[in-house]
């Protein structure tokens, strides 16, 4: 019964985005939709544990939803569309038997999700929240961690925008394309933040969530593929391709950065022979194509500096100054305390860790619940030899750290100190 709620829960997060793509294509109504498949994930924690699972689990939960959304309509007193959504949600669930084993939706599908998510009438915040939840399958609790807000917030918000899009009538369709290129920059975040949360999770037992990388990872490329058409602007093409580039540089680095027993390893310390030397080719190439359109954007520079990362043979051959000077062109570009711990953490390595230092110092006031500011400083006083003000720091980061693996090298660190304490 314990393996089948495990799978139960793995398909619920693998397929969750594919389901409700389906699933809006016939309802239009997003809310509808998610406590459909709400019902079918309930459904399946009572019958897979007797019955198995079944071949298909993500086209299993399609159907079922797709069957409770049916009963939920014919339970509903009055509705405009009541005829056509059911029409529409029984040809869903033409199949005899939910056993079936039937391809996902189209890619196409679940990118008129992710624009209908962030459509400009709903506020930035919560387009990338709803799309982080119906596409990305997050919980409430997870977003309300990722923008800092309690959960109670983040579900009204989340309610309230789900309301829009119904009430509004927001279509469920890839924009026109003389509009596209204005909506190109939230769903960019959008996706994104998704590979984000996949890359480091913000809390728990799991350092990263693949599914959540290779999600964000397919969405880019199709987007990619959507925009090679010549009614986008190169801007948008480039960023989309510098966007697609630094994702995959990043993820080619997965296999080498947790240890056999799950211990965090940091990037100078990897086996750089565990990296996916495909994915950093293909990575390389696109920046360098993204890069010859001439229309430079802050995904190109972070693929950049991702691209100088890949291609160093060593740790120690890392070009940390070109990297430093692209930390500076990007926080020119989008202005930002985080990006300039990146930078500071940079200048460390290329001119030592006082100078890194005191750029860190300069940023006190606006990132005391960051907890990677916190990290980076310590580190830097670790070499240093300042040790009571490195442990200070690392009990701060350990205080605002929520990922199991992060916080265990946070312990690793700090344990390595303790010998020598009060020494300074």
């Amino acid at each position: 019964m314990h393996d089948a709620a495990l799978v139960v829960a793995q398909t619920f997060r693998d397929e969750h985005g594919r389901v409700i793509a389906a699933l809006m294509s016939k309802l239009g109504d997003l809310a509808l939709a998610e406590d459909a498949l709400q019902d079918a994930l309930v459904e399946a924690l009572e019958s897979w544990p007797e019955r198995g699972v079944p071949l298909n689990p993500g086209a299993w939960m399609t159907t079922i939803a797709s069957r409770r959304a049916i009963d939920r309509l014919r339970r509903a007193k009055t509705y405009a569309r009541k005829q056509e959504i059911m029409a529409g949600l029984a040809a869903l669930d033409s199949a005899d038997t939910p056993e079936f084993d039937a391809a996902p939706p189209i890619p196409d599908e679940r990118l008129k999700l992710m624009f209908t998510c962030c459509h400009p009438s709903l506020a930035l915040e919560a387009q990338v929240a709803l799309t982080l939840q119906t596409l990305g399958g997050l919980s409430i609790a997870e977003i309300a961690r990722a923008f800092l807000v309690q959960e109670n917030t983040m579900a009204q918000r989340l309610a309230r925008a789900k309301a829009k899009i119904r009430d509004a009538g927001i279509p469920y369709a890839v924009p026109p394309m003389d509009v596209l290129p204005e909506r190109l920059d939230a769903l960019l975040a959008v996706i994104y933040l998704i590979f984000n949360e996949g890359y480091v999770a913000t809390s728990g037992e799991h350092y990263q969530r693949r599914e959540l990388c290779r999600e964000a990872i397919h969405l880019a490329r199709v987007l990619v593929e959507l925009l090679s058409s010549p009614h986008f602007t190169e801007r948008g093409t480039a960023e989309a391709k510098g966007l697609l580039a630094l994702m995959l540089l990043h993820d080619a680095r997965h296999a080498a950065r947790l240890d056999v027993s799950g211990a965090l390893v940091l990037l100078e310390d990897q086996d750089r022979e565990l990296w996916d030397k495909v994915q950093i080719r293909e990575g390389v190439l696109l920046i360098r194509e993204a890069l010859l359109m001439g229309k430079p954007g802050p995904y190109q520079v972070q693929a950049s500096i991702a691209a100088l990362h890949a291609e160093a043979p060593t740790a120690a051959q890392t070009d940390w100054r070109q990297i430093a000077q692209l930390y500076g062109v990007l926080a020119e570009m989008t202005p930002s305390a985080v990006v300039e711990v990146n930078r500071a953490v940079a200048v460390a390595m290329s001119e030592g860790p006082a100078a890194g230092l005191r750029l860190l110092d300069q940023l006190d006031a606006d990132l005391q619940q960051y907890y990677p500011y916190h990290v980076a400083r310590a580190d830097l006083l670790r070499r240093m030899e300042q040790r009571d003000l490195a442990a200070a720091a690392y009990h701060r980061a350990l205080d605002l750290c929520q990922n199991d693996a992060e916080r265990a090298y946070l312990m690793r660190r700090l344990n390595e100190l303790k010998p020598n304490l009060g020494r300074d």
